[in-house]
């Protein structure tokens, strides 16, 4: 039996020290774009933080991902922390961090659909036939996703 536990505690420590290395950033990648040929990144940048032009409000902030992860706080953990239960024993730390991924990207995408956000503005509902914000065409909640990088890459 201890050589199992020795087994077992190695194996902890292991996973313990690759997910110290690791994160999941959870969002939208450079380089995909909607039909007009603009990047999706910056669709989501303009929305979730708003734009001005001429010192007006041009877009305003609908900060889907912040609200996807305060709304959401105590599941994010309750989640977590499950996941972090089996560490070692049968879920390796890439696990843990895929799981957290798909996870994070589904609440986001549900913030997406249901968030309470500014409506668009009359133009923009002639134009786009819904007053609902952020979802068009569907690319935008379709094209969130997740990467897993080593800790503290920003290279974005």
């Amino acid at each position: 039996m201890p050589g199992k536990v020795n087994k077992d505690f190695a194996k902890l420590k292991k996973e313990l020290a690759e997910l110290e290395k690791l994160q999941v950033r959870v969002g939208f990648q450079r380089g995909d774009t909607n039909d007009e040929g603009v990047d999706l990144v910056d669709i989501a940048v303009w929305n979730e933080l708003g734009t001005e032009r001429d010192g007006k409000v041009h877009i305003p902030s609908r900060p889907f991902l912040r609200q996807s992860v305060e709304n959401n706080e105590e599941k994010i953990k309750a989640f977590a922390q499950k996941q972090l239960k089996g560490l070692g024993d049968t879920t390796t730390a890439k696990q843990v961090l895929q799981r957290l991924g798909i996870f994070q990207k589904g609440l986001v995408q549900e913030t997406i659909n249901n968030g309470d956000f500014i409506k668009n503005a009359p133009a923009t509902v002639a134009r786009k036939k819904s007053a609902q914000p952020l979802v068009n065409t569907g690319q935008l909640i379709q094209s969130v996703n997740f990467v897993i990088e080593p800790q503290g890459d920003d290279s974005d």
